[in-house]
């Protein structure tokens, strides 16, 4: 039996970072929520104001044996522009950082290896402003957040 593995990520509105993951195969839920600050609880409207630390992410349940933490990264680095400190699109915020949360060492190294290997892949000229940092409480953001997107396809 396949011991089923966690991981956050934020890259942006945590919107369209959880619609990404959600329908890899191998990935068995998604929760968006709040991560990386030192508010404990907070709302959505005070993550907003850039005052309590937290990045938007998404806390991801995933089967190792169907899709690696490396599938995940690779993943990951190409659904935001990694080199846009504090900014994704049209959001604006250290909310909307990119970050990469890890569990582990195991995590950690390979996040490390693979940020690496994207800043020497020459894909991008600026520097990647990833941060790679041990995972924090994680607060779930509130319900009309989770699985937004796919809420508003069937509306």
């Amino acid at each position: 039996m396949t011991t089923l593995e966690k991981a956050t990520f934020a890259a942006g509105c945590f919107w369209g970072v959880e619609e990404a993951f959600r329908t890899l195969p191998g990935v068995l839920s998604t929760t968006v929520g709040y991560t990386g600050g030192t508010t404990e609880y907070p709302t959505y409207e005070q993550v907003c104001t850039g005052t309590t630390g937290h990045a938007e992410a998404v806390e991801i349940l995933f089967d190792p044996s169907v899709v690696t933490y490396e599938d995940l990264l690779k993943f990951f680095w190409t659904i935001h522009d990694p080199t846009s400190w504090d900014k994704q699109g049209p959001d604006v915020g250290s909310q909307y950082r990119s970050a990469i949360f890890y569990y582990t060492n195991e995590q950690k190294e390979k996040a490390l290896k693979s940020k690496e290997h994207l800043q020497q892949s020459g894909l991008y000229t600026r520097k990647i402003v990833t941060d790679i940092l041990p995972a924090k409480p994680f607060y779930k953001a509130e319900e009309y957040h989770q699985q937004y997107i796919k809420k508003q396809s069937r509306s």
